[in-house]
């Protein structure tokens, strides 16, 4: 009898801790334990985000407008202020003396040979200066400046040739080979150059045949895409020449005016590297001539550019010059200098940091921006 009682008391006190326990729960809101998901279940079934995401739809580059050539120098005139201070005005300042003797003769062969004319131009100037000053007799300001306008244009070079040969070929586009050292803005050069093409109604494509530094290609590639000009480009490290064979063979597939082949700068010391933008040309010339080879200078370098443009010149045969950071120096008459020594003319000069702060290079605008206002 008694084991029935234990019985019975355990029971009880079974139900009451069950409910003692399971209702609690429920007023709690506590929810009964959910089967995870099978591995199947849940791979097949988008996480939330993923449900929410929606795919990025690729933005269409902005292909921009380049500012026209025509009369880009004399916009950018300004720009020329060091020089200006330095050939221009100073200039007119000593010849506005009231007695020029040899003194300040002397200083205007200082201030032309600071300025980069160079030691043979300078004495040919100064001494027609010399001889129509002492023809003339009066010496108004207006007279002065036109005399010394004649003067500085003549030793320019106003006759020179300084179109760019960009027109294409009724057998394949023209071929413009960029060359230069190292630092001095090449590829930047190019891009611009690009856009001077565009802006006078030339189709461009690009060959990027820097292949040594490794954002040179990037660095065309964006450029060209501002004005929509494709860039034909190699692995890093390729041969150059192949590279540039290919942006050619591809610009008379796709029949543009004009290709473009940007190369690696290189020191005028390295017979190596200078034999190897030797190459270059010749492997273009397989497919047709090279119309324009031109050669990036930095007019800040001085005199200096004049050695390292002798060397290139015998190696790929310079056809113009580029004339970069103009505004930068004092010495503007490194246009002068770099003509007199190579015989190669100044056909484009940079003058800011703008993608159009490039312009044709015309001696008349270029001397009449040195001497300022009347």
């Amino acid at each position: 009898m008694e084991w029935v009682i234990i019985a019975v008391v355990l029971v009880v006190v079974a139900i009451a801790a069950v409910v003692g326990y399971v209702v609690p729960r429920r007023r709690r809101g506590v929810e009964p334990t959910v089967e995870a998901p099978t591995l199947e279940r849940a791979e097949a079934a988008p996480s939330a985000t993923e449900a929410e995401t929606v795919p990025e739809v690729a933005a269409e580059p902005v292909v921009e407008t380049p500012e026209p050539t025509a009369g880009r120098l004399v916009r950018l005139r300004s720009r020329l202020s060091r020089s200006q201070s330095t050939l221009g005005k100073g200039l007119l300042a000593l010849l506005s003396r009231d007695r020029l003797d040899d003194d300040t003769w002397e200083e205007i062969e200082d201030s032309l040979i600071t300025a980069d004319v160079g030691v043979g131009a300078t004495g040919e100037i100064v001494s027609r200066l010399r001889e129509q000053t002492r023809v003339l007799g009066t010496r108004s300001a207006a007279e002065l400046r036109e005399l010394l306008s004649a003067e500085l244009i003549n030793a320019i070079g106003a006759d020179t040739d300084r179109t760019l040969a960009t027109a294409p070929h009724p057998e394949g586009p023209a071929v413009v080979l960029v060359v230069g050292v190292n630092g001095t803005g090449k590829t930047t050069t190019c891009g611009k150059l690009a856009r001077v093409l565009v802006a006078d109604g030339r189709t461009v494509l690009l060959g990027a045949a820097d292949t040594f530094r490794a954002a040179a290609a990037d660095q065309l590639q964006t450029w060209g895409s501002r004005v929509g000009a494709r860039t034909v480009r190699g692995p890093e490290g390729s041969d150059p020449a192949a590279v540039a064979f290919d942006a050619v063979a591809q610009g008379i597939k796709e029949h543009v005016d004009t290709v473009l082949v940007d190369t690696a700068g290189r020191l005028h010391t390295k017979s190596g590297l200078m034999d190897e933008l030797g190459k270059v040309k010749r492997v273009i010339e397989k497919q047709g001539p090279v119309d324009e080879t031109l050669l990036v200078l930095d007019a800040t370098t001085g005199q200096n550019g004049l050695m390292q443009a002798r060397v290139f010149t015998e190696v790929v045969d310079c056809t113009g010059i580029v004339l970069t950071k103009l505004d930068g120096t004092a010495k503007g008459g490194i246009v002068i200098s770099v003509q007199r020594e190579l015989g190669i003319p100044v056909k484009l000069i940079g003058l800011g940091e703008g993608p159009d702060d490039m312009a044709p290079f015309d001696p008349a605008v270029f001397v009449d921006a040195l001497l300022g206002d009347e």
